[in-house]
């Protein structure tokens, strides 16, 4: 059942992770936490109400018997992961596995375990109806008409037949306040329920305790669906994979599981089909639609030696794909993996409302006790009047809505993030993102292309279709990036590219060959200048094209110059608008680039931007560092294997493009598609999830606040009081889940 293996048991601490059903929100985390803590030999504790897990870390002595039996006992249900160990892989801390395939299972454990214990999570196992909380929520509304019937048919013993109606609720409740009393947290929400019920009834209001009791059972059941909706959210990524593949062994094709693919087999893909791993196109050409992974409308055309990425869905042709990534590794399962751990890192907004509330709770009680003893003591107040209102204020001072109100919101945005191709990992991240005031870019790869285009072809004599045609021809078979700019263009032109003779290279200079009886060069300018071929308008060209940023060949055509290509790293399509957007949301941009400073000068003129060329790793470290002592929050924005120095000087470093490892370990957050517009996205979601928060933590205390002054009033009782605590909960989670609608 468990998670380690050889090398995990030889090491001092072991990890186990378990799938806990139920917890809806942070307090019920804070309960398993604290309880499970107690536990002898337990080192740590991490639990997620977003993503349904507890990871903990013992010392291998420890009893893991004891831990399941500590969580049953506080009423939620518990399954380790059963993860299907692969040889030689030791598992570690959030087993890749435990996200991929292994999701696939855990409908199944659940409904098994449900049956075992007192509490289950409605949203993951089917209908809310079908769950405990569901059905508890119908027996106890069930009792509660019923109760209302007898009533009034028989007034004589409608005291009793409430009575009835209340225990059919407050039981689970009650036994769920004393687990988590004994088990360190004694200022539960089910210990303030259990006391303003029981005291109800002692003062004779059974009515209102029952109905107070069935409306808590339902504030219960929706902030279950509520919290199952974010956790839905970025699960329903893993269902994009395929259950199976079409695997080629020996020629024939049969299918397999997707999560038994190795790394190196290959596998057909119809026209049609998702793709079901990551992996490298060996043959075949066809339009890939990534939308389901990148949020990108337009499919690519992708051939061989391209890469495509699992639950992506291949257009219209078949292809063979060669798998780069084991289904626990796959693009999907690393971001479903960072997006969960990010969802576990708890926001500085969260980690101080959460010591908030434990100063909050035990005040509220204290605050509750006064107001029901201190009038009637020393104001002659009536003790039945103001026991009622003590109660009313134990039920409205239930932390809960207030708890939850910024992981709820950090959990939708960092799905709705991840859905977009925005990674963000955790809260921390999430909120500097808002405050960022200068965005520092690489050049290479983040702003431009990455690769040289031609930009310019200059004829001397032949046509512009002749020149390409003759320069395509010594290019050919050269993988340098300025040969492939010459090729594609050639491609893109369609222009003839014949077979060539006598293809020489000429080391530093250039390359030669024979093409129709003629004899053609390709060099640099250096080199057809030793050669005496080129005239003073010609070099004047050139001078101007070098100012542009542009490198140029030259080509000869029997020791004659015949015209010049010109070529360039271009900017993104997008980056113009990207770096606008930035601007029109008030945030600074500069550009950080190795590059000579022509180039960079070229470049930035085009973008409109702020530029530093010839720069090595460690001045752009030094940049980013002067750039914080100026007062800017700096992100820092690159590929993530040169900038990596300079992303981690940066309060927030951002990785840009197709999800490569160096890039998502090394930085904070990570722009998937590689858009130059998403990192204005990004920092606009943080801005919208810092003002989603603001109004969850107005609405949690503006509520509480209205209720108190009208009980202590006598305008409002504990109807009021248990509709303002699950009604703040349940307006928190619904508002908060306003962030999952993706918006441009």
């Amino acid at each position: 059942m468990l998670l380690f293996d050889k090398e995990a048991d030889m090491a001092e601490t072991s990890e186990t992770r378990y799938r806990v059903g139920g917890m809806d929100c942070a307090a019920c985390a804070s309960k398993i936490d604290t309880a499970v803590r107690r536990v002898a030999g337990v080192a740590d504790v991490s639990v997620s109400v977003v993503t349904g897990t507890m990871t903990i870390r013992h010392d291998g002595s420890s009893d893991l018997k004891a831990v399941e039996r500590k969580v049953t006992g506080l009423g939620y249900s518990v399954s380790p992961f059963t993860t299907p160990a692969r040889e030689g892989r030791p598992h570690h801390h959030h087993d890749h596995a435990a996200h991929g395939h292994g999701d696939h299972d855990h409908a199944h454990d659940e409904k098994e375990i449900e049956g075992l214990h007192g509490h289950d999570h409605a949203p993951m196992a089917g209908p809310w109806w079908r769950s405990r909380k569901g059905r508890l929520a119908i027996f106890s509304g069930a009792a509660l008409v019923v109760a209302y019937a007898v009533g009034h048919l028989v007034p004589a013993i409608a005291s009793y037949a409430f009575f009835v109606a209340i225990l059919v609720g407050l039981l689970p409740i009650a036994r769920r306040a004393v687990m988590a009393a004994l088990s360190g947290t004694p200022f539960s929400i089910e210990m303030l329920m259990t006391i303003a019920a029981v005291g109800a009834v002692i003062i004779n209001a059974g009515e209102e305790a029952a109905t107070v009791v069935f409306l808590f059972l339902v504030g219960e059941l929706l902030e279950g669906v509520a919290a199952g909706r974010a956790r839905e959210s970025i699960q329903s990524l893993t269902a994009l994979v395929p259950k199976t593949a079409l695997l080629e062994h020996n020629g024939q094709m049969r299918e397999v599981p997707a999560e038994s693919l190795a790394v190196g087999a290959v596998i057909m893909v119809r026209p049609g089909d998702r793709i079901s791993a990551d992996g490298v196109i060996v043959s075949g050409e066809s339009a890939i639609d990534e939308a389901p992974v990148t949020g990108e409308s337009t499919p690519l055309r992708k051939g061989v030696d391209a890469v495509v990425y699992a639950g992506t869905v291949n257009g219209d042709a078949v292809l063979r794909v060669r798998v780069t990534a084991a289904a626990a590794d796959n693009t999907i399962a690393r971001v479903v993996k960072l997006v969960e751990e990010a969802q576990e890192s708890k926001a500085p907004t969260e980690r101080f409302i959460d010591r908030f509330s434990c100063y909050y709770t035990p005040g509220v009680v204290v605050v509750a006790a006064l107001v029901a003893v201190v009038p009637p003591l020393f104001f002659s107040g009536a003790w039945g009047e103001w026991i009622y209102k003590g109660l009313a204020i134990l039920l409205i001072g239930c932390p809960c809505a207030l708890v939850i109100s910024t992981p709820a919101a950090i959990a939708a945005s960092l799905s709705a993030g991840a859905r977009r191709g925005l990674l963000m990992k955790g809260g921390a991240v999430l909120e500097t993102l808002g405050k960022v005031t200068m965005v520092a870019f690489d050049k290479t790869g983040t702003l431009t292309e990455g690769k040289p285009r031609v930009t310019d072809i200059l004829s001397f004599g032949l046509s512009e279709a002749q020149l390409l045609s003759r320069a395509a021809v010594l290019e050919q078979g050269s993988s340098h990036p300025l040969a492939l700019a010459i090729l594609d263009r050639a491609k893109a032109d369609g222009v003839p590219v014949p077979p060539a003779f006598e293809l020489e290279a000429l080391p530093g200079k250039g390359v030669t060959g024979k093409i129709g009886g003629e004899t053609v060069d390709l060099l640099s300018p250096p080199a057809a200048r030793e050669r005496g071929a080129l005239n003073a308008e010609q070099e004047a060209r050139i001078a101007g094209l070098n100012d542009e940023g542009k490198s140029v060949s030259v080509l000869l055509v029997n020791g004659a110059a015949a015209g010049l290509i010109a070529m360039r790293d271009e900017p993104r399509e997008d980056a113009g608008a990207g770096l606008s957007a930035l601007k029109s949301a008030g945030v600074k941009a500069m550009m950080l680039t190795g590059d000579n400073k022509r180039t960079a000068a070229a470049v930035a003129g085009m973008l409109g931007i702020d530029w530093r060329g010839e720069m090595m790793p460690e001045d752009k470290q030094r940049v980013v560092g002067e750039l914080k002592r100026e007062g800017f929050v700096v992100a820092k924005v690159g590929d993530g294997i040169n900038d990596a120095p300079a992303l981690a000087a940066a309060d927030i470093g951002i990785a840009m493009g197709g999800g490569t490892d160096v890039a998502l370990e090394t930085a904070d957050a990570a722009v998937l598609h590689g858009r130059v517009g998403d990192v204005a996205r990004m920092i606009a979601l943080s801005k919208r999830t810092m003002r989603n928060i603001s109004q969850n933590i107005t609405i949690a205390l503006g509520l509480k606040a209205f209720f108190l002054v009208t009980t202590i009033a006598g305008i409002s009782g504990l109807w009021p009081a248990i509709l303002a605590d699950t009604g703040a909960t349940v307006l928190v989670t619904i508002n908060a889940l306003r962030l999952l609608r993706v918006r441009e």
